[in-house]
């Protein structure tokens, strides 16, 4: 019963693509059968800020323990966040597409911090790779990863709540829940967090059995 986890991810995200294309969709202005993104486009970015959050709290446990498992098990989460923020932002372009008329617009503060909070991310694995000593690249990572984690929470939760934003829930755009998010959609879309976030906790299993294969070997 270990790998519970892998076949209720697998059970609840088939659950969602099939039901998320079948299930009827209130009929809102713009947004048309569009909407039926939410059950995939909002879920694979908590997978991301799942993985993100377990990052940081594998670092914070590197720092306190010096423990080479948590600096792996940091780096991987991030990995894996990281991962899943390439299907959030394509998924979201995409409805950008049909809904604003654009692929992207730098009008809005989410996505304008989405780009950033990326880069900071990316910044962090260019910062990782470029220290040779293991003791040494697993402090450094551990400390940019906790800033890396501030910056993006700021750029994609904060700031976007405080200024004009064309993200629903954001700037005083209300939230998809506060007016279309029926009873029909709360069964798919609640699944299909669930769903997510453990397929992406099924991967950084896979990549940490990888990575401790890996760091033996090299031992």
């Amino acid at each position: 019963m270990k790998h519970w986890y892998k076949i209720a991810g697998t059970v609840l995200v088939l659950y969602t693509l099939i039901f998320g294309l079948l299930n009827p969709v209130p009929r809102l202005d713009i947004l048309n059968e569009t909407i039926r993104n939410l059950y995939y486009h909002v879920p694979i970015w908590f997978a991301m800020l799942f993985q993100m959050s377990l990052s940081i709290w594998f670092a914070i446990k590197y720092l306190s323990t010096g423990d080479y498992k948590h600096d792996l098990a940091s780096h991987n989460a991030a990995q894996v966040g990281f991962f899943f923020s390439i299907p959030g932002l394509l998924t979201g372009s995409l409805w950008a597409r049909f809904t604003w008329n654009t692929w992207w617009t730098f009008q809005d503060p989410k996505l304008n911090g989405v780009a950033i909070a990326i880069l900071i991310y990316l910044a962090y694995f260019l910062l990782r790779s470029s220290v040779i000593d293991e003791i040494k690249r697993a402090r450094i990572s551990a400390v940019y990863n906790i800033f890396a984690y501030v910056m993006m929470i700021v750029f994609i939760m904060i700031l976007p709540r405080l200024t004009d934003s064309l993200h629903p829930g954001n700037g005083g755009n209300p939230a998809f829940g506060k007016y279309d998010l029926d009873n029909n959609m709360r069964l798919i879309f609640y699944p299909a967090v669930m769903g997510w976030i453990l397929i992406s906790c099924w991967i950084l299993n896979v990549k940490l059995r990888i990575s401790e294969l890996n760091h033996l070997a090299n031992d």
